[in-house]
């Protein structure tokens, strides 16, 4: 599959089915987000991997009821560490480690896709309570979950603007 044609296939998964994923595809996932580019190349960012039923179901909650996260056999928590950028200073820590797990969550939202796995971006948390849940050290800020898992739907494709809407061209 393309990775135009992967882009343009990807949903926002909030359904999943009930089957476990393989050793082999959370390993790509892994691997997908490693190799997403950094600032600096400082690679300022953390993922958690959660598996256990009480804490995906607090992450729900901690995700102002956003219970579907607990229906995904897997949960990415992704963080920045502040500590990593300090070299850039304010921007570093409010905007380049932000970059840097975003980046890293779009390489495996899309490796996702490939691997026939849904996935949604969940951003609207309580980034205290996330940060108590999974005992984050404090240079640790959480930015993003991701279930994970086999679609048990299949939504329908959202409106896009035009590429003249988002584009200015300077020549």
């Amino acid at each position: 599959m393309s990775i135009l044609k992967i882009i343009k296939e990807r949903r926002s998964i909030r359904k999943f089915q009930k089957k476990e994923i393989p050793q082999k595809s959370i390993d790509k996932l892994i691997e997908a987000l490693i190799w997403a580019p950094s600032a600096g190349d400082l690679q300022s960012r953390k993922f958690y991997f959660v598996f256990e039923e009480k804490i995906k179901k607090k992450l729900g909650e901690a995700a102002f009821g956003q219970n579907f996260l607990a229906q995904a056999p897997l949960v990415v928590v992704g963080c920045t560490d502040k500590e990593k950028v300090d070299y850039y200073g304010e921007r570093g820590k409010s905007l380049y480690s932000i970059c840097d797990v975003s980046a890293s969550i779009q390489n495996m939202m899309l490796l996702a896709k490939e691997l026939g796995l849904g996935t949604c971006w969940v951003g609207k948390l309580d980034e205290k309570e996330v940060s108590k849940i999974l005992n984050l050290p404090d240079n640790f800020r959480p930015i993003v979950i991701v279930p994970v898992g086999y679609p048990a739907e299949k939504p329908s494709v959202p409106p896009r603007v035009s590429g003249n809407e988002v584009v200015e061209f300077i020549k």
